[in-house]
């Protein structure tokens, strides 16, 4: 029978991938994914990688499939948790828009560590009031949408984490949406730029929306907005933690 799974590898670090996308990686006869993604995944030598640009998800999705009809195992492979800007999705889109006979395809979906909920536990504990995650990326959505999402979250009182925040081709963005939240929230509001949690390259920098510089960021880094709820606490070793208040005043 064809099979796909789906797998969420965690932020990065070995430890926190999941032993179930350990196992669903041990069934698998290809590994599909984003290159880096692909790269990451310690697999015998008679697992056939197919790794791809970052650009491609539709096309990686019906590759996929198209190698399960042969009989193959498929293995799609994501950061963090594929459910999340992942590949999940653009697997059922194309099973959606594909021939009848994809939607009888075995596909189990193996969640993972999300970015957001490593970088969360790495601060503190920003999220323990209501949150919201978006994507500053404009590729599949207009930049118009973006900044009215960013708006409404704000005024909503939601603590906000940002994915794809700041690349080579969009450089521009996240001064953008920094300066549109600006407009809603207190410029006390603590922010956190954590990059590559986990990894050997791992940095974070606590700041606030007045002093946030975008110039701190990259693909690789997680950007969470507090609420003001988001309560900071100093240590005596110089750091500090976030925590975002439970309660919200009547």
């Amino acid at each position: 029978m064809s099979r796909i799974f789906v797998i969420g590898l965690g932020p990065g670090n070995p430890d926190q991938q999941t032993p179930e996308a350990r196992s669903a990686l041990s069934l698998a006869t290809d590994v599909i994914g984003y290159g880096p993604y692909v790269d990451r995944v310690d697999l015998p030598e008679t697992v056939v990688r197919h790794p791809s640009d970052n650009r491609v998800e539709l096309d990686r999705a019906r590759h996929a499939l198209e190698l399960a009809e042969q009989g193959r195992c498929v293995a799609i492979v994501s950061g963090g948790d594929a459910g999340v800007f992942g590949m999940a999705s653009a697997l059922f889109e194309a099973i959606d828009q594909g021939p009848e006979h994809w939607r009888a395809t075995d596909v189990t979906v193996v969640p993972g560590v999300s970015a957001v909920l490593a970088a969360a536990a790495r601060i503190g504990a920003p999220l323990g009031g209501d949150f919201c995650v978006m994507s500053l990326s404009d590729n599949l959505k207009p930049w118009d949408v973006v900044c009215r999402r960013l708006k409404l979250a704000a005024e909503a009182g939601f603590v906000i984490a940002l994915y794809n925040p700041r690349s080579k081709a969009r450089p521009w963005q996240l001064g953008e949406a920094l300066d549109v939240l600006r407009k809603s929230l207190p410029g006390t509001v603590p922010v956190a730029f954590a990059r590559a949690i986990g990894r050997p390259d791992e940095r974070l920098v606590l700041t606030d929306l007045t002093h946030a510089d975008p110039k701190l960021v990259d693909m690789s880094t997680l950007v969470l907005i507090g609420s003001e709820l988001t309560r900071k606490i100093d240590r005596p070793q110089g750091d500090a933690w976030l925590y975002t208040s439970r309660s919200v005043p009547s």
